[in-house]
């Protein structure tokens, strides 16, 4: 079709994305006091239960209690969020299977990359002893994918996180929102940090194998291509999503479903690339 028609189309997806974002947006400011505290975390494994099963549910402790068919799902928000951006998320994984989902609260007042990596290193740990597992799964949007990655790649965290899902995360750097450069994560965040530096060095034998998801409607990466992770040391695998806005990434269908392949994908890492439409 003629070029004009391609334009059209494109501005018609656009208008359909940010319509999305802004009743997102709505529906957000409404849930957001909900997942302002931190969640309650359930008791660990009692003693003599074997590792590999599970402490909770209807027949935890019991004869027909059976292995866990997936490793614990850690899920980690954006910059100035909080753990009620996951609600469908993680209504969508428990109902195909994942029974140990959980979300950490970083606090708004971190200015630091390196210390919330640090903090989600120590709640690994914890939840690693609390449900007697050796490794998890971390789902981490925006910020919160680049401070899972930081933990993998630079703090040794592989040897705990399995596969690490990112929506929408600024893995090259951003150049949006110039007006919040005053807070120092928003300064990190920029293509030119020291910490997006940090990242681009080699990271040779790291085990957490790397899916990022990247939209070619996402506001708040410029470029937008600055979400796909391209390393030359990690085992990584970009999705490219299209018509989905950057607030739309953790509570679209399309993705939850793209998220629980990549979860289930352990062996597989697939290509360099790949492409979906959830338009």
């Amino acid at each position: 079709m003629p070029f004009p028609f391609s334009l059209f189309r494109s501005s018609a997806e656009a208008v359909r994305a940010t319509a999305l974002e802004l009743a997102i947006l709505a529906g957000h400011v409404i849930l957001y006091p909900t997942g302002l505290a931190q969640e309650r975390r359930p008791p660990p494994v009692p003693p003599g239960v074997p590792l590999a099963r599970e402490s909770q549910g209807p027949l935890a402790g019991a004869a027909g209690d059976v292995p866990s068919p997936h490793p614990p799902v850690l899920l980690l928000h954006g910059f100035i969020d909080n753990r009620s951006v996951f609600v469908l998320l993680r209504r969508y994984l428990r109902q195909h299977g994942w029974r140990q989902v959980e979300s950490l609260n970083y606090s708004p007042l971190t200015c630091d990359i390196r210390t919330a990596a640090e903090l989600l290193g120590r709640h690994v740990e914890e939840l690693c002893a609390r449900t007697g597992r050796g490794r998890v799964d971390v789902v981490g949007h925006s910020l919160g994918g680049l401070i899972a990655r930081y933990y993998a790649q630079r703090l040794g965290g592989d040897a705990r996180i399995r596969t690490l899902v990112t929506l929408g995360t600024p893995h090259g750097g951003t150049r949006a929102v110039p007006l919040l450069s005053a807070h120092p994560l928003v300064r990190q965040m920029r293509p030119d940090s020291p910490v997006i530096t940090e990242l681009a060095l080699p990271a040779k034998g790291c085990r957490t194998r790397f899916v990022s998801f990247w939209s070619d409607l996402d506001q708040l990466m410029i470029p937008v291509e600055t979400a796909r992770l391209d390393h030359p040391d990690l085992r990584c695998r970009s999705v490219r999503v299209s018509g989905v806005g950057h607030l739309a990434l953790p509570v679209h269908c399309g993705v939850a479903a793209g998220i629980r392949q990549a979860l289930m994908a352990e062996e597989a890492a697939g290509d360099a690339s790949g492409a979906v439409s959830v338009a």
